[in-house]
């Protein structure tokens, strides 16, 4: 969602050209076509399991309240790209959903 020229991603604003924003202008772009074979390869997408404890830590540290500024933007730059990741995700799920209803026809 585009408000006042940034692009609100999570409890943050994300200003329009930190690395969030400028890949999520690139996903929402209809200007390339997802191929099935890429679609997969974005569905195999996901955190390695030392950013999954990092974000654990981050959020358990974001409840109690003791977030210092620099956690608390790692947190949001993690969401974001999360964010991202799922908007991905799921236009590749409705694309592979689109090829295999195709198929049964």
């Amino acid at each position: 969602m585009i408000r006042r020229g940034a692009w609100e991603l999570s409890s943050q604003v994300v200003t329009p050209n930190t690395e969030a924003a400028i890949l999520a202008r690139i996903i929402q772009s209809e200007e390339r076509e997802l191929t099935p074979e890429v679609a997969r390869y974005l569905l195999s997408m996901k955190l390695p399991s030392s950013d999954e404890e990092r974000v654990q830590e981050l959020s358990a540290k974001a409840r109690s309240g003791s977030l210092t500024d620099s956690e608390t933007q790692e947190l949001d730059s993690y969401l974001h790209i999360g964010i991202l990741l799922g908007v991905m995700q799921s236009k590749a799920r409705r694309l592979l959903q689109s090829e295999a209803d195709f198929a049964r026809q």
